[in-house]
């Protein structure tokens, strides 16, 4: 299974995914996308084998993805602070993998009925939901 890590700003969140994965599941092929070097850097020291930069990284990496994992902001045009291109949000949506969105109020973007968890507490439920995508229970 080839699952991909998008994230941006510092890569917290990003570099925390990588950890948990890289633990929980090492025989994953796991590749993280930053949308800036800093986010990519955050993501390889979390243990990303494969890691790169930039909206082509994505594109490229979105094709032959099973699960793509990252903050519900990579498929929203101009979110992060800008650093979501349209081209990084058209590609993650149109791609057909399974996306697992972790829901975040910064930038701009509320999602309605989530509850105020913490971002390690979501990350880690977006964990748990790629055990059940892997395990076939999802």
């Amino acid at each position: 299974m080839k699952v991909l890590i998008i994230d941006g700003q510092g890569g917290r969140l990003g570099k925390y995914l990588c950890e948990q994965i890289s633990e929980k599941y090492p025989n994953i092929s796991l590749a993280a996308v930053g949308t800036n070097t800093a986010a990519t850097a955050a993501m390889i020291k979390g243990g990303a084998k494969k890691a790169a930069t930039g909206e082509n990284s994505v594109a490229v990496l979105s094709k032959s993805a099973d699960v793509i994992i990252g903050p519900v902001g990579m498929v929203i045009a101009d979110s992060l602070l800008g650093e979501i291109t349209p081209k990084i949000s058209l590609t993650v949506a149109r791609s057909n993998a399974v996306k697992i969105m972790i829901p975040s109020d910064r930038c701009g973007n509320i999602v309605a009925g989530v509850k105020s968890i913490t971002l390690a507490e979501m990350a880690d439920d977006a964990v748990e939901r790629l055990g059940e995508i892997i395990n076939g229970n999802g």
